[in-house]
């Protein structure tokens, strides 16, 4: 071969090695700024405002890379689907250093939307808490955002109560621990926090339960910090069917209360084994709030238990638990007891179980 071949043969290497790196280079760069201006839609500035106007926030938001998280979910396959809510799609995950996780796909959001998932970084960034769900960092750099949190693996309590999961039902035990727990996190939220958090969407699809089968308060995404005045007027009432508190939703305004009225819903969830809208031998749509209420005025709730309630618990314990729910059920929010005091009186009953069986 000749000089002048060899060199010619070297220079288009050169020059595809250069057009190589140079594609290279453009596509980093193009892939770079799509990050940065995800990054900015997704919320990231309002973010970074929010950890501006609280020093506190600094550092406690892990923001995680969109490559792993893909890597972690073989990019987000159907078959690591865990739920499908309103907000977003759920899929289990695996990090590079072994932990199993939990990856929220949000929904394509419009801005108020957004605010609400910023929120809800935020708000769980904040908590720490063993019966509520540990937020471990987000992704924005993606078409939409990415919640990690942890893997809480034996699904909801709604799929445990309704949905037949399991071959055998949840002992009259189980359920005033889970009652206890989740008044416990819902207590700790509204009192023991700097700023006091009500949830805003209390509801057995939002409890989930750990390999333990303890309970763990989840979806924070309707949540709202609460100023001074104790409550959060909205002009946009937010909840679900069947738990929400019917004077907030004559009023628009949102009062620790009104998580104390959902919790009472998910208290006769627990207590009747029924749904928080279920049909009735006529075919009917019924608010189980409104059937169990009646039921108490009428003498004959014991009629409405669960039958592992009536097996396992005795009379006087579940009139107790019935009574506790009825205070929470109150049409006036002010003659509800404080999540605290609701703590207080459940961790009694389930104290005074304990001791009854020993």
């Amino acid at each position: 071969m000749k000089d002048s071949d060899i060199i010619a043969s070297v220079g288009i290497l050169f020059l595809v090695a250069i057009a190589y790196a140079l594609y290279k280079w453009i596509k980093k760069t193009k892939e770079r700024r799509q990050r940065k201006r995800f990054f900015k839609r997704n919320g990231g500035l309002l973010l970074k405002q929010q950890q501006e106007a609280d020093p506190s926030l600094v550092g406690k938001t892990i923001l995680f890379k969109s490559r792993d998280l893909a890597k972690a979910t073989d990019n987000f396959n159907e078959n690591r689907i865990l739920g499908r809510g309103g907000q977003g799609t759920v899929y289990k995950g695996m990090l590079v250093d072994g932990r199993i996780v939990a990856v929220k796909k949000s929904k394509v959001v419009d801005e108020s939307q957004l605010e609400q998932f910023i929120n809800e970084v935020v708000i769980l960034s904040q908590v720490n808490h063993r019966n509520v769900v540990k937020l471990l960092g987000c992704c924005l750099e993606t078409d939409v955002p990415l919640l990690v949190s942890e893997f809480i693996p034996n699904g909801t309590l709604y799929n445990r109560l309704h949905n037949g999961i399991d071959e055998f039902p949840i002992s009259f035990n189980m359920r005033l621990e889970i009652a206890t727990e989740i008044v416990g996190a819902l207590a700790y939220l509204h009192s023991a926090t700097s700023i006091p958090i009500y949830h805003r969407d209390v509801k057995t699809t939002n409890i989930l339960l750990d390999e333990k089968y303890r309970a763990k308060v989840s979806d924070f995404g309707t949540s709202r910090f609460v100023s001074i005045e104790q409550t959060h007027l909205t002009t946009l009432v937010k909840g679900t069917f069947g738990y929400l508190d019917p004077e907030y939703f004559q009023s628009s305004q949102f009062t620790e209360k009104s998580d104390v009225y959902s919790f009472g819903v998910v208290l006769v969830e627990l207590l009747t084994g029924e749904r928080p809208i279920f049909v009735n031998k006529l075919g009917e749509n019924i608010s189980l709030a409104a059937h169990f209420m009646l039921a108490m005025e009428e003498g004959r709730v014991m009629s409405i238990f669960d039958v592992v309630m009536i097996k396992e618990a005795a009379m006087d314990e579940l009139m107790l638990l019935a009574n506790l729910a009825m205070r929470c059920l109150n049409f006036n929010g002010k003659r509800r007891p404080t999540m605290k005091e609701v703590s207080m009186e459940l961790e009694m009953i389930r104290t005074s179980h304990i001791s009854f069986t020993v």
